[in-house]
């Protein structure tokens, strides 16, 4: 059975950082490429960053220079480190884990609100 828990999200004020972690479980983890997606209320579900196996990441531009994704294969997680938060970054944050172009597993999400 295959797992993904997010962790880290809440409540931030603008400026501010958070950290989120997703855990996985069932899978061989070094083998997948791992993302963190978000939607907000009344959009689509959008990719911000991803990091293969090999440890290349890419980012959405709305987050370059503001958020690290980052990966530790010992701990079977994944992390987002989100620093310099702005009101539109609140979301919910979905980790998820992929082999070649296709994401297979999702975690039940974490949310962010960031609000003075």
């Amino acid at each position: 059975q295959v797992q993904l828990v997010e962790s880290g999200g809440g409540l931030v004020q603008p400026g501010g950082s958070l950290r989120l972690s997703c855990t996985a479980s069932g899978i061989i983890f070094s083998i997948y490429g791992m993302g963190w997606y978000r939607q907000a209320p009344g959009k689509e579900r959008e990719l911000v960053a991803s990091v293969t196996a090999g440890r290349t990441t890419d980012y959405a531009d709305s987050v370059k220079g503001r958020f690290t994704i980052s990966r530790d294969n010992a701990k079977n997680t994944v992390y987002l480190q989100m620093n310099a938060l702005k009101p539109e970054d609140t979301a919910v944050y979905y980790c998820t884990a992929r082999i070649g172009s296709a994401w297979l597993y999702w975690g039940q999400g974490t949310q962010v609100t960031v609000s003075s």
